[in-house]
């Protein structure tokens, strides 16, 4: 598919539903903005049933001398109460000793299992290469996805869903499916970066991998406190246009995964030319914030041309903003990162990972803005 049938398919991101063009930064924010915001809670995320909730507090266990006396280690449990009961997202922090103070900080949502973010670093992964980040003068912090709602179809029924859902009859086609429950729990960390004198909270990246990768575009999109926003082979419903049917479709992710989306966008099964929204929306929200989409060459699944088509479209609204965004539409070469004015993109040689050669661009792309 062109270039130019994509521009024929897709939502102009700078033109409302009534039909106003948007020409000034002051109409984006107070119009468009909250627009897009609202058709992605309508028809694609859910609206959530909480924001950040009265009953919250922060429990920390403090230690020191880790990574050969290079780090502090804080452990920290967010807790929190609604009508179904209590609940507790488990923060891991490592913060630089030594070097500048408070530090930046890239956040993980990790979807792949606690193996890769021991907390006594015994065993290390380069899905979280903790020590790296740290040495770079970053703080490393990681959530587990599932400590906020189970990764299965369980009616809604356990995790944040079942303490603050307070529904009269069926659940609502447009409450807030599991994505959105991951991304509200990266929210409540950043409630949490608030109170901590060795963090600097105006200076915090989310990241994800895969279906982590949509949550921490989502969780970027609505919180604008993250002050960087990185998706790692995000694919269908994170950083790829719908629209480009090269990859993982609307259907298919509805089907395996029933439970990461609202009941409405079920709707859209084998209909993606309907909906009224495309990806390149979603990254528009970041706007004018950093934020960084990388792909891999043996992830068709994850459809990297419809992965870098979005910040391409995207790149109007941060031109709004004075920001060159990426500064060029070619589809570059395996391993050959644009780092660009706001925008990035690399498109990695390999299999649907995150290695140390993404967080290497991660982390050079955020030298220039959180540092």
């Amino acid at each position: 598919m062109t270039t130019e049938s994509f521009t024929r398919m897709l939502p102009d991101v700078l033109t409302t539903a009534d039909g106003e063009q948007i020409t000034t930064v002051e109409q984006w924010q107070r119009k468009r903005r909250p627009e897009i915001v609202t058709l992605f809670r309508e028809y694609v995320y859910g609206h959530e049933s909480v924001q950040r909730p009265a009953a919250l507090s922060f429990h920390t266990n403090v230690t020191q001398g880790l990574m050969g006396n290079r780090a502090i280690r804080k452990q920290v449990d967010i807790r929190y109460e609604g009508p179904g009961g209590q609940g507790v997202l488990r923060l891991l922090l490592f913060v630089p000793v030594g070097r500048e103070k408070p530090a930046p900080a890239f956040l993980l949502v990790n979807n792949r299992g606690a193996e890769h973010t021991d907390p006594d670093r015994e065993r290390r992964s380069p899905f979280w290469p903790a020590e790296w980040i740290v040495e770079r003068g970053y703080a490393a912090a990681v959530i587990n996805y599932t400590d906020l709602d189970p990764d299965e179809d369980d009616g809604f029924r356990n995790g944040v869903h079942g303490i603050f859902d307070e529904f009269e009859g069926s659940r609502p086609a447009n409450a807030w499916g599991a994505i959105a429950a991951w991304a509200w729990g990266a929210s409540r960390v950043m409630d949490y970066m608030e109170t901590d004198p060795d963090v600097d909270v105006a200076r915090v990246a989310v990241v994800g991998h895969s279906r982590g990768g949509k949550t921490a575009l989502w969780a970027g999109a609505l919180d604008e406190r993250f002050a960087m926003v990185i998706s790692n082979n995000s694919g269908c419903t994170g950083a790829a246009l719908a629209r480009g049917n090269r990859g993982e479709t609307i259907k298919d992710i509805n089907d395996r995964f029933p439970h990461w989306f609202n009941a409405n966008y079920k709707r859209f099964n084998g209909r993606e030319p309907d909906l009224p929204v495309d990806q390149h929306m979603l990254l528009s929200l970041i706007a004018p914030r950093p934020v960084y989409v990388s792909s891999a060459t043996q992830d068709e699944w994850a459809d990297p041309l419809s992965e870098f088509l979005s910040l391409i479209y995207a790149a109007p609204v941060y031109q709004l903003f004075g920001k060159h965004a990426l500064g060029t539409e070619r589809f570059p070469q395996p391993d050959t990162p644009i780092h660009g004015d706001r925008m990035g993109y690399h498109l990695r040689t390999g299999v649907h990972d995150l290695t140390e050669y993404d967080w290497e661009q991660f982390m050079d792309f955020a030298d220039r803005y959180l540092k």
